[in-house]
């Protein structure tokens, strides 16, 4: 229980040297940097620790759609959806009014929608505009709205053990080692305007990869090449891309783009997947993505086809052939790191193949059905271990996969669901995946979601990221229930519950198992310059019990418990101050717990050309179970989510300059210092020395 002395210690601390009369001061203007805004958004969602949230996608998809706004004409419900930032009942009133008086004329339109306040119109602003209308592609290709180059370099300070010189083991053999040198580039180029083109080409070294040109081995240079060319709305044709796409479609029982909130502060609206279609794929990680072409035609005006093919080179562990058994492909790598011998020999070294379509009718607003469509071979066949655990995993070179979703809006009540299923060519393939749910606006002050899931232990898709507890779309049903309920204009509350099962084992999980997780929180803003935010968050689920001789091993429940009080203050204009305390334990049932707590004090300011930032943070926790997770503000298009663990400080300072009004350049440094242990980090990545420096200096120039 020390750590929760501590964490009681420092909310009294932190309460004690706020403000204590807020409502003397005034407004706050809204941010005007986007990269400030996003961090702003992304800090508010991460306050819940959510390991299965690929957070990094979540920070390219807030800054594409701010690179590309929202044309609020046009926009679909699912588009204005996917922001985030409306309920149901401003989706609503926002359609309603722009079909009974036509096209808005300009942003501050938005003050006579009903149900639209100023903090929603504020926020919505930098992800939308009034569009000029559909001009021809000849006059807006000389035209971007975003061309630029943007080049970053980064490294660890310290030596590591994966660069420091081998020697001979033993046996003779020299260690592994990293293959390159340590220093990560990063080079991204974009020529682009909203809805109309966009041409784009990222590359990447990782720290420890070679820069080889051999494309033979399907390596250019940088290991990572990613690229695209889009062109949209040229008469029926919706939307081309050739290159490397993702789509999201339905509630990603096949199809899912990746970025996906899950459980978390957003209670209600992340729940529901939005049918954006297809969309230029530029993250830097090396897997969930298409490489081909594909392309959406409206047959109508009321039906859309949307067809693809794709041919990617993924990463594999393979199980060479004997004199009785063919190649079997052991497992699919994702982790996109090829720095030693052995993950070189793993690299681009199997052919995946994928042919699908997508029919969509959507004859009004309201209501929208789909069908989709497929199909995934492998060229060797894919086989995982054979563990307990694994008896259901799919088996084989083919999968097919086909789903039926739709959706229906009466009055401010959005009904949604999918259902698929899959077929492969082996033994225990032909699962079924089901999931449908309900939002509500009861009122303008509450709003309520509701889902139910079903993924067979058999359902396999391999680009699918639907509603769930686990990582996977596979082996669970669930019930969720989220609400939201604005209390008055400067405080709300929210929370969660959701109960769960897995008819199967899972990996460290020897047993089919059970849980259930729920959230509270709370906001209150008393000013614009002054807001407090409290959630507290605790899980239940089941694992193996550490140390079990039983095969299979003994099952145990476990509990996780996460209190966060955060606060913000911008005492002047331009200067945002943030404090946060976390507290958080990890239990097996009937042993003792693991607890840990993070104090973190963050400050930044942006006046003219100039932004900083900063943190320091002091950490403690027993081991890796309790280790803390927060979110900081990184350079443009990169993204820190890191896990404090064991006991010491952290702190990082970044700096951004505008030269000019081409020329952007960022300069970030990091540290994580430990008091209790005299290395840092495991294996190659090991530090002998207790702490570990990061540097990473970053251009735009924009033409």
């Amino acid at each position: 229980m020390k750590h929760f002395y501590c964490f009681l210690l420092a909310a009294a601390g932190l309460a004690i040297s706020l403000p204590a009369r807020p409502q003397h001061f005034s407004a706050r203007p809204p941010a005007t940097r986007p990269d400030a805004l996003i961090n702003e958004l992304l800090q508010n969602l991460t306050t819940v620790q959510n390991e299965d949230v690929d957070y990094a996608l979540l920070y390219d998809a807030l800054y594409q759609l701010y690179t590309n706004p929202l044309n609020l004409n046009t926009a679909t419900r699912d588009e204005l959806a996917s922001t985030y930032l409306l309920s149901e009942q401003q989706i609503t009133s926002l359609l309603t009014y722009r079909f009974a008086y036509g096209s808005l004329l300009s942003m501050y339109e938005l003050q006579a929608v009903p149900d639209f306040d100023l903090p929603t119109i504020r926020r919505l602003m930098y992800f939308t505009t009034i569009d000029e209308g559909n001009n021809s592609l000849l006059n807006r290709l000389p035209n971007p709205a975003n061309h630029y180059l943007l080049i970053r370099y980064e490294q660890i300070l310290e030596k590591q053990q994966g660069f420091t010189p081998a020697e001979p083991a033993k046996n003779g053999k020299l260690p592994a080692r990293y293959l390159g040198d340590s220093q990560q580039w990063y080079v991204r180029y974009r020529y682009s305007r909203p809805r109309a083109y966009s041409f784009g080409l990222t590359v990447e070294k990782d720290a420890g990869e070679q820069m080889r040109w051999q494309p033979g081995n399907y390596q250019y240079g940088f290991d990572y090449v990613s690229f695209h060319g889009q062109v949209q709305n040229r008469g029926r044709w919706r939307n081309i891309i050739i290159g490397d796409y993702q789509l999201q479609i339905g509630q990603g029982l096949v199809l899912s783009a990746g970025f996906a909130l899950g459980k978390g502060a957003e209670t209600v609206q992340s729940i529901r997947r939005s049918t954006l279609g297809a969309r230029p794929y530029t993250s830097l990680s090396e897997f969930g993505y298409l490489r081909g072409a594909t392309a959406t035609y409206a047959l109508n005006r009321k039906l859309d086809l949307t067809l693809l093919l794709a041919s990617n080179r993924r990463d594999a562990n393979i199980k060479a052939a004997t004199a009785t058994e063919q190649a079997l492909v052991t497992s699919l790598l994702t982790a996109g790191l090829h720095r030693t011998t052995a993950e070189r020999e793993d690299r681009a070294i199997l052919t995946e193949q994928n042919a699908g379509g997508h029919l969509l009718y959507h004859p009004n607003t309201r209501l929208q059905l789909g069908l989709t469509a497929l199909h995934t071979s492998f060229e060797k066949n894919l086989q995982k271990r054979n563990l307990p655990y694994n008896q259901y995993e799919f088996t084989g070179r083919g999968n097919l996969v086909a789903g039926l979703h739709g959706s229906y809006v009466w009055q401010n009540v959005n009904l949604f669901g999918e259902v698929a299923r899959s077929s492969g060519s082996k033994t225990f393939s032909g699962g079924i995946g089901a999931v449908g749910g309900a939002l509500v606006s009861l009122s303008r002050r509450l709003d309520m979601a509701l889902l139910l899931r079903h993924y067979d232990r058999n359902f396999h898709s391999f680009y699918a990221n639907a509603f769930g507890e686990g990582s996977r779309t596979i082996n669970e049903s669930g019930a969720y229930v989220g609400i939201k309920y604005s209390v008055y204009r400067k405080f709300s509350v929210a929370g969660f519950i959701d109960r769960f099962r897995f008819p199967w084992l899972r990996y460290l999980v020897d047993s089919p198992s059970r849980g259930h997780d729920f959230l509270l929180q709370a906001v209150y803003t008393p000013t614009k310059k002054l807001s407090f935010h409290a959630s507290y968050h605790e899980e239940h689920k089941q694992k193996n019990r550490p140390g079990s001789k039983t095969t299979p091993k003994e099952v145990t429940g476990t509990t996780r418990r996460v209190l966060v009080l955060n606060a913000e203050y911008s005492p002047i204009w331009g200067l945002q101050l943030r404090s946060r305390v976390q507290w958080g334990s990890f239990r097996y049932i009937g042993a003792d717990p693991s607890e840990g707590f993070a104090l973190i004090q963050d400050a930044s300011y942006d006046r003219g050309r100039w932004s900083i930032s900063g943190r320091m943070a002091f950490f403690g926790t027993d081991d890796y179970d309790s280790r803390q997770y927060a979110y900081e503000r990184d350079v443009l298009y990169a993204f820190s989510f890191p896990a404090y663990n064991n006991r010491g400080k952290r702190q990082y300072l970044m700096v951004q300059y505008a030269v000019n009004r081409h020329l952007d350049v960022w300069l970030r440094w990091s540290r994580t210092h430990l008091s209790n242990q005299q290395t840092i980090g495991s294996d190659l990545d090991k530090i002998n020395a207790p702490h570990q420096s990061e540097m990473k200096v970053q251009a735009r120039w924009r033409f």
